[in-house]
């Protein structure tokens, strides 16, 4: 397992090197001087120049890189051009809002997906599965930010259940907090249960045909007993895959949702920054995401070995 888990690591570390070694290259070749670019049109030459220095734009391309990815080795991501703050701050306020977030909506995905595919997989053909298939289809067609606006109309402005949109910080209580999170976590965890449902499905009627099932069938186990001790343990593998896809995409991908909701978190800063020209906030936050991406993947790769060991046997 040990052997297993460094060589995953070290192939995504190299991952993690390369696409420092893109998101820097993107940046470079950006049309024009991007401190010009930050500042506008109307931008006098003498801030240009202040600005380059500021973000370190003087030097080889080569040095310019290791000084901006030894900055983010040691936690320095460089100062906000528009909010004059250190970035690694604003990431770490925001990061309070998303992660949550991220967490709630699969959590909901999860609870929602494996009940779901197991009665669809144990009523295979019946009048059940094709009512969660075509509820899950649907799931899947309806835009989030839709179903968003839809949650906020009903939940929001007639039943005055959930606030339409903020967040009042965790100063103010878990709860508070939570209520806070739960329309978006809900609009997020929607499209993501319809999938999941359906993966869960699929690889649990595609495992329960296999020889091992029949033959625990044969000695006596019914078949509640067969999908639960022995299905379910293999059909997970892919279901591995598609939370862990999933959660990367949470984390990453809530723009539309947190702006919907006008939640401060990375998604809502990501936007901001574009907008803003806010190149240093942007390229840090990109790694940043790209950094998660690459650890919940390593997490689910160590996850597939604990549910397979014929995985750690091919290392």
């Amino acid at each position: 397992m040990l052997r297993y888990a460094l060589t995953r690591a070290l192939s995504l570390g190299l991952s993690l090197v390369v696409a420092s070694v893109v998101i820097f290259a993107v940046i470079e070749v950006i049309p024009g001087d991007p401190a010009a670019y930050m500042l506008g049109m109307n931008a006098t030459p003498e801030a240009v120049a202040a600005l380059r220095g500021q973000l370190g734009l003087e030097g080889s391309v080569v040095s310019r890189y290791l000084g901006w990815a030894g900055g983010m080795l040691s936690g320095d991501f460089g100062v906000s051009y528009t909010y004059k703050v250190p970035v690694a701050d604003l990431v770490a306020q925001r990061l309070w809002v998303s992660l949550p977030l991220a967490l709630y909506a699969l959590a909901l995905s999860t609870l929602i997906a494996f009940p779901v595919g197991l009665i669809a997989a144990a009523r295979r053909g019946g009048a059940t599965d094709y009512g969660i298939m075509g509820a899950t289809q649907l799931g899947i067609a309806v835009p989030n930010f839709w179903f968003a606006m839809l949650l906020v109309m009903v939940f929001a402005v007639n039943l005055r259940w959930f606030s339409a949109g903020g967040f009042p910080g965790w100063e103010d209580g878990l709860l508070a907090g939570l209520k806070a999170l739960t329309l978006p976590a809900i609009a997020l965890a929607l499209p993501q249960a319809s999938i999941l449902a359906r993966v869960m499905r699929s690889a649990l009627i595609e495992t329960l045909g296999q020889d091992y099932i029949r033959t625990a069938r044969a000695k006596g186990l019914s078949r509640r007993q067969a999908v639960l001790r022995h299905a379910l343990r293999n059909a997970l593998i892919p279901v591995l895959t598609i939370i862990g896809l999933q959660f990367s995409f949470l984390l990453a991908g809530a723009i539309i949702i947190e702006n919907v909701f006008f939640l401060p978190g990375l998604g809502r800063l990501v936007f901001q920054a574009i907008t803003q020209r806010d190149l240093i906030v942007v390229e840090s936050l990109v790694m940043l995401l790209v950094f998660a991406v690459i650890v919940v993947t390593f997490l689910v790769d160590l996850a597939y070995a604990a549910v397979d060991p014929r995985l750690r046997r091919r290392t």
